[in-house]
Protein backbone atom coordinates (compact mmCIF):
# COMPACT_ATOMS: atom_id res chain seq x y z
CA UNK A 1 0.00 0.00 0.00
CA UNK A 2 0.55 3.58 -0.05
CA UNK A 3 -0.33 5.19 3.31
CA UNK A 4 -0.42 9.30 3.52
CA UNK A 5 -0.40 10.60 6.79
CA UNK A 6 -1.61 14.25 7.56
CA UNK A 7 -0.44 16.70 10.07
CA UNK A 8 -0.69 19.85 11.77
CA UNK A 9 2.19 21.04 13.23
CA UNK A 10 2.35 19.93 17.11
CA UNK A 11 4.70 18.03 19.08
CA UNK A 12 2.03 16.45 21.10
CA UNK A 13 -0.14 15.39 18.46
CA UNK A 14 2.70 14.02 15.56
CA UNK A 15 4.47 12.15 18.16
CA UNK A 16 1.84 9.23 18.92
CA UNK A 17 1.68 8.77 14.71
CA UNK A 18 5.08 7.69 14.83
CA UNK A 19 4.99 4.03 15.81
CA UNK A 20 2.32 3.52 13.46
CA UNK A 21 4.11 4.73 10.80
CA UNK A 22 7.20 3.13 11.48
CA UNK A 23 5.44 -0.24 11.46
CA UNK A 24 3.90 0.09 8.27
CA UNK A 25 7.15 0.79 6.75
CA UNK A 26 8.69 -2.02 8.23
CA UNK A 27 5.95 -4.32 6.56
CA UNK A 28 6.82 -2.99 3.17
CA UNK A 29 4.34 -0.32 2.71
CA UNK A 30 5.32 3.20 1.36
CA UNK A 31 4.76 5.57 4.11
CA UNK A 32 4.90 9.53 3.76
CA UNK A 33 4.15 12.25 6.23
CA UNK A 34 2.28 15.31 4.83
CA UNK A 35 2.64 18.68 6.84
CA UNK A 36 3.72 22.36 6.97
CA UNK A 37 7.05 23.24 5.39
CA UNK A 38 8.53 24.19 8.94
CA UNK A 39 7.23 20.74 10.53
CA UNK A 40 9.27 18.97 7.81
CA UNK A 41 12.28 18.74 10.15
CA UNK A 42 10.41 17.45 13.20
CA UNK A 43 8.71 14.50 10.26
CA UNK A 44 12.18 13.72 9.33
CA UNK A 45 13.45 13.67 12.96
CA UNK A 46 11.81 10.70 13.56
CA UNK A 47 13.15 8.79 10.26
CA UNK A 48 10.04 9.28 8.42
CA UNK A 49 9.53 10.55 5.06
CA UNK A 50 8.33 14.35 5.05
CA UNK A 51 6.26 15.74 2.37
CA UNK A 52 6.10 19.99 2.89
CA UNK A 53 2.68 21.04 1.64
CA UNK A 54 1.04 24.74 1.18
CA UNK A 55 2.34 27.26 3.58
CA UNK A 56 3.63 27.66 7.26
CA UNK A 57 1.34 29.07 9.83
CA UNK A 58 2.61 30.49 12.91
CA UNK A 59 0.07 29.78 15.71
CA UNK A 60 0.82 32.78 17.55
CA UNK A 61 0.11 35.26 15.10
CA UNK A 62 -3.27 33.64 14.11
CA UNK A 63 -4.08 34.46 17.75
CA UNK A 64 -2.74 38.22 17.45
CA UNK A 65 -4.84 38.16 13.83
CA UNK A 66 -8.24 37.26 15.51
CA UNK A 67 -7.25 39.20 18.81
CA UNK A 68 -7.00 36.37 21.17
CA UNK A 69 -5.54 37.69 24.48
CA UNK A 70 -3.29 35.65 26.88
CA UNK A 71 -6.18 36.07 29.13
CA UNK A 72 -8.14 34.37 26.81
CA UNK A 73 -6.26 31.66 25.84
CA UNK A 74 -5.23 30.89 29.22
CA UNK A 75 -9.41 30.53 30.37
CA UNK A 76 -9.81 28.38 27.12
CA UNK A 77 -7.05 26.01 28.26
CA UNK A 78 -9.20 25.22 31.25
CA UNK A 79 -10.66 21.66 30.39
CA UNK A 80 -12.64 20.97 27.37
CA UNK A 81 -13.94 24.05 25.49
CA UNK A 82 -17.70 23.34 23.51
CA UNK A 83 -18.91 21.40 22.20
CA UNK A 84 -16.25 18.86 23.17
CA UNK A 85 -17.22 19.47 26.56
CA UNK A 86 -20.04 17.08 26.82
CA UNK A 87 -17.60 14.10 27.02
CA UNK A 88 -17.06 15.64 30.69
CA UNK A 89 -20.56 16.66 31.07
CA UNK A 90 -22.99 15.35 28.78
CA UNK A 91 -26.29 17.20 30.54
CA UNK A 92 -24.38 20.21 27.95
CA UNK A 93 -25.65 18.11 25.26
CA UNK A 94 -28.46 21.06 24.09
CA UNK A 95 -28.90 22.43 20.52
CA UNK A 96 -27.66 25.54 21.09
CA UNK A 97 -24.71 24.47 22.91
CA UNK A 98 -23.28 22.45 20.46
CA UNK A 99 -24.70 24.58 17.61
CA UNK A 100 -22.56 27.49 19.16
CA UNK A 101 -19.27 25.26 20.21
CA UNK A 102 -18.97 24.39 16.32
CA UNK A 103 -19.47 27.62 14.81
CA UNK A 104 -16.63 28.99 17.11
CA UNK A 105 -14.72 25.65 16.93
CA UNK A 106 -14.77 25.63 13.26
CA UNK A 107 -13.42 28.84 12.53
CA UNK A 108 -10.30 27.91 14.17
CA UNK A 109 -10.21 24.72 12.49
CA UNK A 110 -10.26 26.66 9.31
CA UNK A 111 -7.40 29.03 10.13
CA UNK A 112 -5.24 25.96 11.27
CA UNK A 113 -5.73 23.81 8.12
CA UNK A 114 -6.08 26.07 5.00
CA UNK A 115 -2.45 26.59 4.39
CA UNK A 116 -2.45 22.86 4.06
CA UNK A 117 -5.75 21.82 2.19
CA UNK A 118 -5.05 22.96 -1.15
CA UNK A 119 -1.34 21.08 -1.50
CA UNK A 120 -2.37 18.26 0.26
CA UNK A 121 -5.29 17.70 -2.15
CA UNK A 122 -2.45 18.18 -4.97
CA UNK A 123 -0.05 15.52 -3.98
CA UNK A 124 -2.60 13.12 -2.59
CA UNK A 125 -3.83 13.28 -6.83
CA UNK A 126 -0.51 13.13 -8.20
CA UNK A 127 1.03 10.06 -5.10
CA UNK A 128 -2.50 8.54 -5.40
CA UNK A 129 -2.18 6.71 -1.54
CA UNK A 130 -4.38 4.02 -0.64
CA UNK A 131 -4.72 5.18 2.73
CA UNK A 132 -4.67 7.97 4.14
CA UNK A 133 -4.40 8.66 8.65
CA UNK A 134 -4.91 11.92 10.00
CA UNK A 135 -4.74 13.04 13.53
CA UNK A 136 -7.88 14.95 14.70
CA UNK A 137 -7.39 18.19 14.00
CA UNK A 138 -5.97 17.92 10.90
CA UNK A 139 -9.49 17.94 8.35
CA UNK A 140 -6.95 18.70 5.33
CA UNK A 141 -6.64 14.66 5.84
CA UNK A 142 -10.44 13.75 4.87
CA UNK A 143 -10.44 16.41 2.61
CA UNK A 144 -7.57 14.71 0.57
CA UNK A 145 -8.78 11.75 0.79
CA UNK A 146 -12.15 11.89 -0.72
CA UNK A 147 -10.39 13.92 -3.46
CA UNK A 148 -8.11 11.11 -4.50
CA UNK A 149 -10.77 8.08 -3.69
CA UNK A 150 -8.31 6.57 -0.99
CA UNK A 151 -9.92 4.94 2.64
CA UNK A 152 -9.07 7.53 5.30
CA UNK A 153 -8.77 7.22 9.22
CA UNK A 154 -8.51 9.19 12.42
CA UNK A 155 -5.36 8.17 14.40
CA UNK A 156 -6.12 9.77 18.17
CA UNK A 157 -3.80 10.76 20.30
CA UNK A 158 -6.62 11.40 23.22
CA UNK A 159 -10.38 10.47 24.75
CA UNK A 160 -12.29 10.82 21.68
CA UNK A 161 -14.07 13.83 22.62
CA UNK A 162 -14.34 14.35 18.95
CA UNK A 163 -16.68 11.59 18.09
CA UNK A 164 -18.77 11.58 21.17
CA UNK A 165 -19.52 15.09 20.48
CA UNK A 166 -20.29 14.43 17.01
CA UNK A 167 -22.84 11.76 18.21
CA UNK A 168 -24.54 14.08 20.60
CA UNK A 169 -24.84 16.86 17.75
CA UNK A 170 -26.18 14.90 15.06
CA UNK A 171 -28.51 13.28 17.48
CA UNK A 172 -30.03 16.58 18.49
CA UNK A 173 -29.69 17.90 14.89
CA UNK A 174 -32.27 15.07 13.98
CA UNK A 175 -34.41 16.71 16.57
CA UNK A 176 -34.81 20.18 14.88
CA UNK A 177 -37.20 21.30 12.31
CA UNK A 178 -35.15 21.00 9.05
CA UNK A 179 -35.00 24.70 8.23
CA UNK A 180 -33.04 25.08 11.16
CA UNK A 181 -30.94 22.14 10.90
CA UNK A 182 -26.98 23.91 10.39
CA UNK A 183 -24.00 22.17 10.86
CA UNK A 184 -20.83 24.44 10.22
CA UNK A 185 -18.78 21.62 10.21
CA UNK A 186 -20.62 19.90 7.52
CA UNK A 187 -20.69 22.86 5.52
CA UNK A 188 -17.19 23.63 5.38
CA UNK A 189 -15.82 20.12 4.59
CA UNK A 190 -18.53 20.13 1.97
CA UNK A 191 -17.63 23.04 0.59
CA UNK A 192 -14.17 21.74 0.18
CA UNK A 193 -16.12 18.99 -1.64
CA UNK A 194 -17.52 20.58 -4.21
CA UNK A 195 -14.66 22.65 -4.93
CA UNK A 196 -12.43 19.61 -5.67
CA UNK A 197 -15.63 17.23 -7.08
CA UNK A 198 -16.85 15.08 -4.52
CA UNK A 199 -20.18 15.37 -1.97
CA UNK A 200 -19.66 15.71 1.57
CA UNK A 201 -19.94 12.14 3.36
CA UNK A 202 -19.93 12.04 7.46
CA UNK A 203 -17.18 9.81 7.29
CA UNK A 204 -15.21 13.02 6.73
CA UNK A 205 -15.82 14.21 10.40
CA UNK A 206 -14.71 11.22 11.86
CA UNK A 207 -12.76 8.97 9.03
CA UNK A 208 -13.81 5.21 7.58
CA UNK A 209 -12.34 4.18 11.20
CA UNK A 210 -10.46 5.19 14.03
CA UNK A 211 -7.31 3.96 15.43
CA UNK A 212 -8.02 4.27 19.35
CA UNK A 213 -4.74 4.77 21.39
CA UNK A 214 -6.16 4.01 24.60
CA UNK A 215 -7.63 0.99 26.51
CA UNK A 216 -10.99 0.40 27.19
CA UNK A 217 -10.82 1.78 31.21
CA UNK A 218 -9.29 4.83 30.47
CA UNK A 219 -11.76 5.75 27.47
CA UNK A 220 -15.01 6.44 26.83
CA UNK A 221 -16.81 5.71 22.86
CA UNK A 222 -18.69 7.24 20.57
CA UNK A 223 -21.54 4.48 19.87
CA UNK A 224 -21.54 5.40 16.18
CA UNK A 225 -17.39 4.87 16.00
CA UNK A 226 -15.72 1.75 14.05
CA UNK A 227 -12.43 1.57 16.62
CA UNK A 228 -9.69 -0.54 16.26
CA UNK A 229 -7.60 -0.70 19.14
CA UNK A 230 -3.85 -0.11 19.16
CA UNK A 231 -1.09 -0.65 22.03
CA UNK A 232 0.73 2.75 23.03
CA UNK A 233 3.86 2.72 21.94
CA UNK A 234 5.62 5.49 23.56
CA UNK A 235 7.82 7.63 21.27
CA UNK A 236 9.10 11.13 22.59
CA UNK A 237 11.57 12.36 19.31
CA UNK A 238 15.17 12.54 19.35
CA UNK A 239 16.85 11.52 22.89
CA UNK A 240 19.61 9.83 24.65
CA UNK A 241 19.61 8.10 27.56
CA UNK A 242 21.75 9.70 30.25
CA UNK A 243 23.99 8.25 32.48
CA UNK A 244 22.51 8.94 35.83
CA UNK A 245 19.62 6.59 34.03
CA UNK A 246 21.94 3.16 33.53
CA UNK A 247 21.72 2.47 37.57
CA UNK A 248 19.16 1.78 39.68
CA UNK A 249 18.30 4.70 42.28
CA UNK A 250 19.34 3.81 45.67
CA UNK A 251 16.06 5.37 47.11
CA UNK A 252 12.33 5.73 45.16
CA UNK A 253 12.72 7.66 42.58
CA UNK A 254 9.88 9.98 42.13
CA UNK A 255 9.87 11.67 38.44
CA UNK A 256 7.24 14.94 37.45
CA UNK A 257 6.78 16.09 34.13
CA UNK A 258 4.61 18.36 33.18
CA UNK A 259 4.61 17.88 29.09
CA UNK A 260 5.36 20.10 26.28
CA UNK A 261 2.24 21.89 25.86
CA UNK A 262 2.15 24.06 28.68
CA UNK A 263 5.25 26.10 27.54
CA UNK A 264 4.88 25.76 24.12
CA UNK A 265 1.78 26.51 23.59
CA UNK A 266 0.76 28.22 26.92
CA UNK A 267 2.37 30.85 29.58
CA UNK A 268 3.36 27.84 31.57
CA UNK A 269 2.57 24.83 34.28
CA UNK A 270 -0.49 24.75 36.17
CA UNK A 271 1.27 23.23 38.87
CA UNK A 272 3.80 24.93 41.20
CA UNK A 273 7.20 23.30 40.56
CA UNK A 274 8.42 25.39 43.43
CA UNK A 275 5.61 23.95 45.83
CA UNK A 276 6.36 20.08 44.77
CA UNK A 277 9.87 20.52 45.06
CA UNK A 278 9.44 21.74 48.64
CA UNK A 279 7.17 19.39 49.69
CA UNK A 280 9.29 16.13 48.86
CA UNK A 281 12.21 17.74 50.13
CA UNK A 282 12.81 16.01 53.43
CA UNK A 283 11.04 12.61 52.43
CA UNK A 284 13.62 10.04 51.77
CA UNK A 285 13.06 9.70 47.91
CA UNK A 286 14.90 10.89 44.94
CA UNK A 287 12.76 13.61 42.76
CA UNK A 288 13.76 14.05 39.57
CA UNK A 289 12.05 17.02 37.90
CA UNK A 290 11.82 17.69 33.99
CA UNK A 291 11.41 21.22 33.52
CA UNK A 292 11.98 23.25 31.06
CA UNK A 293 14.47 26.08 30.65
CA UNK A 294 12.03 28.75 30.56
CA UNK A 295 10.78 27.66 33.79
CA UNK A 296 14.17 26.74 35.68
CA UNK A 297 14.95 30.34 36.34
CA UNK A 298 11.65 30.97 38.57
CA UNK A 299 12.52 28.42 40.99
CA UNK A 300 14.32 29.96 43.78
CA UNK A 301 16.11 26.78 45.37
CA UNK A 302 16.28 22.84 44.67
CA UNK A 303 16.19 21.00 47.48
CA UNK A 304 19.34 17.89 47.64
CA UNK A 305 16.94 15.28 47.10
CA UNK A 306 16.20 16.93 43.80
CA UNK A 307 17.49 16.74 40.36
CA UNK A 308 16.28 19.33 37.65
CA UNK A 309 16.68 18.46 34.34
CA UNK A 310 15.31 20.05 30.80
CA UNK A 311 14.20 16.84 29.70
CA UNK A 312 14.43 12.86 30.21
CA UNK A 313 13.42 10.46 27.91
CA UNK A 314 10.13 9.41 29.92
CA UNK A 315 10.18 5.75 28.51
CA UNK A 316 13.83 5.39 30.22
CA UNK A 317 12.54 7.30 33.43
CA UNK A 318 9.40 5.65 34.39
CA UNK A 319 10.80 2.19 34.49
CA UNK A 320 13.07 3.43 37.14
CA UNK A 321 10.52 5.12 39.16
CA UNK A 322 8.20 4.62 42.24
CA UNK A 323 5.96 7.27 41.52
CA UNK A 324 5.34 9.68 38.57
CA UNK A 325 3.41 13.05 39.47
CA UNK A 326 2.14 15.01 36.00
CA UNK A 327 -0.29 16.48 33.88
CA UNK A 328 -2.67 13.57 33.00
CA UNK A 329 -1.29 13.99 29.52
CA UNK A 330 -2.51 10.85 27.53
CA UNK A 331 1.16 10.05 26.42
CA UNK A 332 3.03 10.73 29.44
CA UNK A 333 -0.06 8.52 31.52
CA UNK A 334 0.33 5.58 28.83
CA UNK A 335 4.15 5.62 29.08
CA UNK A 336 4.10 5.63 32.62
CA UNK A 337 1.27 3.08 32.92
CA UNK A 338 3.16 0.89 30.99
CA UNK A 339 5.88 0.26 33.45
CA UNK A 340 3.07 -0.28 35.85
CA UNK A 341 4.00 3.24 38.19
CA UNK A 342 1.35 4.90 40.82
CA UNK A 343 0.99 8.10 39.30
CA UNK A 344 -0.26 11.32 40.70
CA UNK A 345 -2.30 12.82 37.75
CA UNK A 346 -2.78 16.61 38.17
CA UNK A 347 -5.15 17.85 35.16
CA UNK A 348 -5.96 20.75 33.65
CA UNK A 349 -6.25 20.95 30.08
CA UNK A 350 -8.64 19.38 27.11
CA UNK A 351 -9.20 16.09 28.48
CA UNK A 352 -6.89 15.92 31.21
CA UNK A 353 -9.21 15.89 34.00
CA UNK A 354 -11.41 13.63 32.64
CA UNK A 355 -8.23 11.24 32.37
CA UNK A 356 -7.17 11.66 35.80
CA UNK A 357 -10.60 11.11 36.71
CA UNK A 358 -10.52 7.39 34.85
CA UNK A 359 -7.02 6.60 36.00
CA UNK A 360 -7.71 7.28 39.84
CA UNK A 361 -11.01 5.45 38.89
CA UNK A 362 -8.78 2.44 37.44
CA UNK A 363 -6.81 2.13 41.12
CA UNK A 364 -3.56 2.73 40.00
CA UNK A 365 -3.50 6.77 40.46
CA UNK A 366 -4.59 9.83 42.28
CA UNK A 367 -5.74 12.90 41.23
CA UNK A 368 -5.84 16.34 42.41
CA UNK A 369 -6.78 19.47 40.59
CA UNK A 370 -4.36 21.95 40.27
CA UNK A 371 -6.09 24.19 42.57
CA UNK A 372 -5.69 21.39 45.18
CA UNK A 373 -2.14 21.31 44.55
CA UNK A 374 -1.07 22.57 47.51
CA UNK A 375 2.13 21.26 48.74
CA UNK A 376 1.04 19.05 52.13
CA UNK A 377 -1.78 17.50 49.72
CA UNK A 378 1.11 16.83 47.10
CA UNK A 379 3.10 15.40 49.95
CA UNK A 380 0.60 13.26 50.99
CA UNK A 381 -0.21 12.04 47.72
CA UNK A 382 3.29 10.93 46.90
CA UNK A 383 3.34 8.87 50.38
CA UNK A 384 0.52 6.90 49.86
CA UNK A 385 1.45 6.32 46.04
CA UNK A 386 4.30 4.64 47.70
CA UNK A 387 3.18 3.02 50.73
CA UNK A 388 -0.02 1.49 49.84
CA UNK A 389 0.40 -1.72 47.73
CA UNK A 390 -3.31 -1.14 46.41
CA UNK A 391 -1.86 1.63 44.02
CA UNK A 392 0.68 -0.59 42.84
CA UNK A 393 -1.91 -3.62 42.13
CA UNK A 394 -3.68 -0.80 40.06
CA UNK A 395 -1.05 -0.06 37.74
CA UNK A 396 0.02 -3.76 37.21
CA UNK A 397 -3.75 -4.13 36.10
CA UNK A 398 -3.31 -0.86 34.01
CA UNK A 399 0.07 -2.55 32.17
CA UNK A 400 -1.50 -5.81 31.24
CA UNK A 401 -4.81 -4.31 30.06
CA UNK A 402 -2.55 -2.33 27.88
CA UNK A 403 -0.40 -5.05 26.88
CA UNK A 404 -2.92 -6.59 25.62
CA UNK A 405 -3.66 -4.54 23.06
CA UNK A 406 -2.40 -5.49 19.26
CA UNK A 407 0.74 -3.39 18.56
CA UNK A 408 1.14 -1.43 15.20
CA UNK A 409 2.71 -4.28 13.68
CA UNK A 410 -0.42 -6.66 14.51
CA UNK A 411 -3.17 -3.76 13.41
CA UNK A 412 -0.98 -3.49 9.57
CA UNK A 413 -3.37 -6.53 8.55
CA UNK A 414 -6.45 -5.16 10.01
CA UNK A 415 -5.54 -1.78 7.65
CA UNK A 416 -5.06 -3.31 4.90
CA UNK A 417 -8.32 -4.88 4.73
CA UNK A 418 -9.97 -1.93 5.62
CA UNK A 419 -8.14 0.34 3.36
CA UNK A 420 -9.40 -2.30 0.52
CA UNK A 421 -12.81 -2.34 1.48
CA UNK A 422 -13.21 1.77 1.81
CA UNK A 423 -10.94 2.67 -0.90
CA UNK A 424 -13.06 4.25 -4.25
CA UNK A 425 -10.12 4.44 -6.50
CA UNK A 426 -8.54 1.92 -8.70
CA UNK A 427 -5.25 1.01 -8.12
Amino acid sequence: MRVLFAVNPGTSTFLPLVPLAWALRTAGHEVRVAGQPKFADMITQAGLTAVPVGRDLDIIKLFKIYGVTEEQLEKARVGLSPPYDVADDPAKATWRHMLDGYLETVEGYKAENAPMIAGLVDFARHWRPDLVIWEPFTYSGPIAAKACGAAHARLLWSLDVFGIARDHFLRLKAEQPPEERADPLADWLGAYGRKHGFDFTEDMTTGHFTIHQLPASLSDQAGSQHYLRMRYVPHGGPASVPKWLWTAPERPRVALTLGFAATELFSGYTVGVQDVLDSLADLDVELVATVSESEQHKLDRVPDNARLVSYAPLDALAPTCSAVINHAGDGTVLTTALHAVPQLAIGYHFNEPIMARKLAAQGGALRLHPSEATGPNIRESVLRLLREPAFRDGAIRLRDEIRALPTPNELVPHLEELAAKHRTAPR
